[in-house]
């Protein structure tokens, strides 16, 4: 799988963050997903600095983002990808459990690639998070040269 490259999920619920892990690892993407708890350490892994100054180079092969997060929300992290020449082609998937409609048309306003409501029940919950990640890391087709697969 680390030919397919990384996944950068930023979640600040430890019950949610364990939900989705364990959903990825059932096709294998646990070992690839890089897990911050706010939207700051997701710019911070992004743009490698702070305790992420040491990783790989190369952007992930998608990111998931939560909607609502401390220091950083989702939205603040979705638009500096968007508005970043070396991020704006990496794929983002806001994964929330907002409903409200301003925050999808916000999303998509700054060009998120996709919004999924997190479904209530565990069995919804993990098939959501496992057709994300068979979507985005095995049938995506990124342009050429945009996503590191390291």
């Amino acid at each position: 799988m680390n030919s397919l490259g990384r996944i950068l999920y930023a979640e600040d619920n430890p019950h949610d963050v364990e939900l989705t892990l364990g959903a990825l690892a059932e096709h294998k993407f646990a070992n690839d997903v890089v897990v911050v708890r706010d939207g700051g350490e997701a710019l911070d892994y992004l743009y490698r600095r702070g305790k992420f100054a040491g990783r790989p180079e190369g952007n992930p092969l998608f990111a998931l983002l939560d909607l609502k997060m401390p220091k950083v929300d989702g939205l603040q992290v979705l638009a500096t990808i968007k508005q970043d020449q070396n991020l704006r082609e990496i794929p983002v998937v806001m994964l929330t459990s907002s409903r409200e409609e301003k925050d999808s048309a916000q999303s998509y306003a700054l060009g998120v690639n996709s919004f999924v409501i997190k479904p209530v029940d565990f069995e919804g919950f993990a098939q959501a998070v496992k057709d994300i990640g068979v979507y985005w890391a095995l049938h995506n087709q990124p342009p050429p040269g945009s996503i590191s697969r390291a």
